[in-house]
């Protein structure tokens, strides 16, 4: 565990813990990290990392399997505030860069390491289109096989009941997240970042 705060420009290494094990890693750029939030932002051609270890108790991660190495379209704005269990995910569109809508990511709260942070995706999320009167529910179905895989062993309960929090605070018209983010844009002279060497060895 470390206090360090990131500058904006710094590169922050997200990395995705599997039972123990660091199982993915991406690089993303600081945009803001304080006290109330640490805002990242993952852009195009971002590189994905898949330690080499063997295979994992509930297999390879789904990226790896599907052959991605790097973050594709348009980069993604990651909204994160300290100990929730979830983030708040900026995307765009088409060549104009469009606003796209909201995604709620549940994963696992923050820990910050000496190269960035850890946490892991829990699958089950929710997505409010810009268009769209209401938000929606996503991969229900992989979430329950991914309950079957062992991948959140006795996690489930608390996983459901984030959700369904999040869905509870939409449906009363909350918005606890700066709805400007949704204008924002990346520094042009921003480079493309790259993991680290090492960046699977830095303990858990």
């Amino acid at each position: 565990m470390t206090d360090r705060r990131f500058a904006p420009g710094d590169v922050v290494v997200r990395r995705e813990i599997l039972l123990g094990e660091v199982w993915f890693g991406c690089p993303t750029i600081c945009v803001e990290d304080s006290p109330d939030l640490l805002a990242l932002y993952l852009p195009p051609g971002a590189e994905f990392g898949f330690p080499e270890l063997g295979e994992f108790p509930c297999g390879r991660h789904p990226w790896q399997t599907a052959g991605h190495r790097a973050w594709s379209g348009h980069g993604k704005l990651m909204l994160q505030r300290p100990g929730e269990a979830h983030s708040v995910d900026v995307f765009w569109s088409g060549p104009d860069r469009a606003f796209a809508g909201w995604y709620f990511n549940l994963q696992d709260p923050l820990r910050r390491t000496p190269i960035g942070v850890d946490t892991l995706d829990h699958e089950l999320d929710l997505w409010w289109a810009a268009d769209a009167d209401r938000y929606v529910w996503k991969d229900v179905e992989i979430f329950a096989q991914r309950l079957v895989e062992g991948r959140y062993p006795g996690m489930e309960a608390a996983i459901r009941a984030e959700g369904d929090r999040i869905a509870a605070l939409l449906d009363a018209g909350e918005r606890w997240w700066d709805e400007s983010w949704a204008s924002w844009k990346p520094g042009p002279a921003w480079p493309v970042p790259r993991l680290p060497a090492g960046w699977h060895a830095v303990p858990v």
